[in-house]
Protein backbone atom coordinates (compact mmCIF):
# COMPACT_ATOMS: atom_id res chain seq x y z
CA UNK A 1 0.00 0.00 0.00
CA UNK A 2 1.12 3.54 -0.77
CA UNK A 3 -0.23 6.78 0.89
CA UNK A 4 2.06 9.93 -0.27
CA UNK A 5 1.51 13.63 -0.79
CA UNK A 6 3.63 15.99 -2.62
CA UNK A 7 2.42 19.82 -3.05
CA UNK A 8 3.88 22.57 -3.92
CA UNK A 9 1.97 25.70 -3.19
CA UNK A 10 1.63 29.03 -1.06
CA UNK A 11 0.82 29.15 2.41
CA UNK A 12 -2.92 30.25 3.32
CA UNK A 13 -2.19 31.43 6.56
CA UNK A 14 0.61 31.61 9.17
CA UNK A 15 1.10 28.16 10.86
CA UNK A 16 -0.89 27.90 14.29
CA UNK A 17 1.34 26.20 16.78
CA UNK A 18 -0.12 24.30 20.05
CA UNK A 19 1.11 21.71 22.32
CA UNK A 20 -0.66 18.56 23.18
CA UNK A 21 -1.33 17.71 26.72
CA UNK A 22 2.42 15.00 26.61
CA UNK A 23 4.17 18.24 25.14
CA UNK A 24 4.28 16.99 21.86
CA UNK A 25 4.02 20.41 19.14
CA UNK A 26 1.62 20.23 16.27
CA UNK A 27 1.10 23.13 13.94
CA UNK A 28 -1.48 23.45 11.24
CA UNK A 29 -1.98 25.86 8.03
CA UNK A 30 -3.44 25.85 4.58
CA UNK A 31 -1.60 25.37 1.40
CA UNK A 32 -3.21 26.81 -1.82
CA UNK A 33 -2.19 24.69 -4.89
CA UNK A 34 -2.69 25.86 -8.41
CA UNK A 35 -3.96 24.03 -10.48
CA UNK A 36 -2.62 23.63 -13.83
CA UNK A 37 -5.54 23.98 -16.09
CA UNK A 38 -8.30 26.93 -16.06
CA UNK A 39 -11.65 26.59 -15.69
CA UNK A 40 -13.64 27.21 -18.85
CA UNK A 41 -14.27 31.05 -18.04
CA UNK A 42 -10.29 31.07 -18.17
CA UNK A 43 -10.09 31.49 -14.80
CA UNK A 44 -7.00 29.63 -12.62
CA UNK A 45 -8.61 27.90 -9.93
CA UNK A 46 -7.08 27.01 -6.49
CA UNK A 47 -7.12 23.93 -4.44
CA UNK A 48 -6.93 24.39 -0.91
CA UNK A 49 -5.32 21.55 1.48
CA UNK A 50 -5.24 21.80 5.28
CA UNK A 51 -1.84 20.95 6.73
CA UNK A 52 -0.43 19.00 10.06
CA UNK A 53 2.52 19.36 11.40
CA UNK A 54 4.08 17.36 14.08
CA UNK A 55 7.48 17.89 16.43
CA UNK A 56 10.44 19.60 14.80
CA UNK A 57 8.49 20.15 11.33
CA UNK A 58 5.92 21.74 13.74
CA UNK A 59 8.20 24.29 15.30
CA UNK A 60 10.05 24.86 11.63
CA UNK A 61 6.53 25.44 10.63
CA UNK A 62 5.23 28.27 13.32
CA UNK A 63 9.30 30.11 13.74
CA UNK A 64 10.08 30.12 9.94
CA UNK A 65 6.85 29.62 7.91
CA UNK A 66 4.04 32.25 6.93
CA UNK A 67 1.74 33.64 5.10
CA UNK A 68 2.25 33.74 1.66
CA UNK A 69 5.79 31.70 1.34
CA UNK A 70 5.91 29.16 -1.35
CA UNK A 71 6.64 25.54 0.21
CA UNK A 72 6.53 21.55 -1.12
CA UNK A 73 5.11 19.08 1.39
CA UNK A 74 6.02 16.03 1.75
CA UNK A 75 3.45 14.08 3.41
CA UNK A 76 0.33 11.41 3.43
CA UNK A 77 -3.05 11.90 3.74
CA UNK A 78 -5.12 10.71 6.91
CA UNK A 79 -8.62 11.00 7.49
CA UNK A 80 -9.98 11.90 11.27
CA UNK A 81 -13.61 11.66 12.38
CA UNK A 82 -14.87 13.47 15.53
CA UNK A 83 -18.87 14.57 16.90
CA UNK A 84 -18.49 17.75 17.45
CA UNK A 85 -19.96 19.83 20.62
CA UNK A 86 -23.53 19.97 19.31
CA UNK A 87 -23.70 16.18 18.56
CA UNK A 88 -23.25 16.22 14.97
CA UNK A 89 -20.61 13.62 13.38
CA UNK A 90 -17.82 15.52 11.30
CA UNK A 91 -14.67 14.24 9.30
CA UNK A 92 -11.81 15.75 7.32
CA UNK A 93 -9.31 14.58 5.08
CA UNK A 94 -5.84 16.67 5.80
CA UNK A 95 -2.01 15.76 4.18
CA UNK A 96 0.43 14.97 7.46
CA UNK A 97 3.48 16.58 6.69
CA UNK A 98 7.27 14.43 6.72
CA UNK A 99 8.63 17.17 4.85
CA UNK A 100 8.78 21.18 4.80
CA UNK A 101 10.68 22.62 2.05
CA UNK A 102 10.95 26.41 1.52
CA UNK A 103 11.03 27.41 -2.12
CA UNK A 104 10.96 30.93 -1.71
CA UNK A 105 13.62 33.20 0.88
CA UNK A 106 11.58 35.16 3.45
CA UNK A 107 12.69 39.28 2.66
CA UNK A 108 13.64 39.50 5.74
CA UNK A 109 16.02 36.60 6.48
CA UNK A 110 19.26 36.28 5.08
CA UNK A 111 20.43 32.88 6.62
CA UNK A 112 18.97 29.52 6.48
CA UNK A 113 17.15 28.89 9.01
CA UNK A 114 18.09 26.15 11.97
CA UNK A 115 14.68 23.86 11.80
CA UNK A 116 13.39 20.26 10.17
CA UNK A 117 12.43 21.95 6.98
CA UNK A 118 15.10 22.86 4.12
CA UNK A 119 15.46 26.48 2.90
CA UNK A 120 16.01 26.81 -1.09
CA UNK A 121 18.81 24.99 -2.53
CA UNK A 122 20.61 23.98 0.69
CA UNK A 123 20.08 22.21 3.57
CA UNK A 124 18.70 23.85 7.02
CA UNK A 125 21.32 25.80 9.21
CA UNK A 126 23.47 26.38 5.66
CA UNK A 127 24.73 30.07 5.36
CA UNK A 128 23.52 32.44 2.69
CA UNK A 129 25.80 34.93 1.21
CA UNK A 130 24.14 38.27 1.47
CA UNK A 131 24.50 38.16 -3.04
CA UNK A 132 22.15 34.95 -2.79
CA UNK A 133 19.33 37.29 -1.70
CA UNK A 134 17.94 38.06 -5.49
CA UNK A 135 18.83 34.65 -6.64
CA UNK A 136 15.89 33.69 -8.58
CA UNK A 137 15.78 29.87 -9.55
CA UNK A 138 13.27 29.82 -11.94
CA UNK A 139 14.79 33.12 -13.89
CA UNK A 140 16.48 32.20 -17.25
CA UNK A 141 20.17 32.27 -17.13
Amino acid sequence: MLNQVVLIGRIGRDPELRYTPSGIAVASFSLAVNRRFKSQSGEEETDWFNIVAWKQNAEFAANYLTKGRLIAVQGRLQSRNWVAQDGTKRNTVEVVADRLTGLDKPKDQVAAPVGAGEAEGFEAGAAVEESDADYDPFAEE
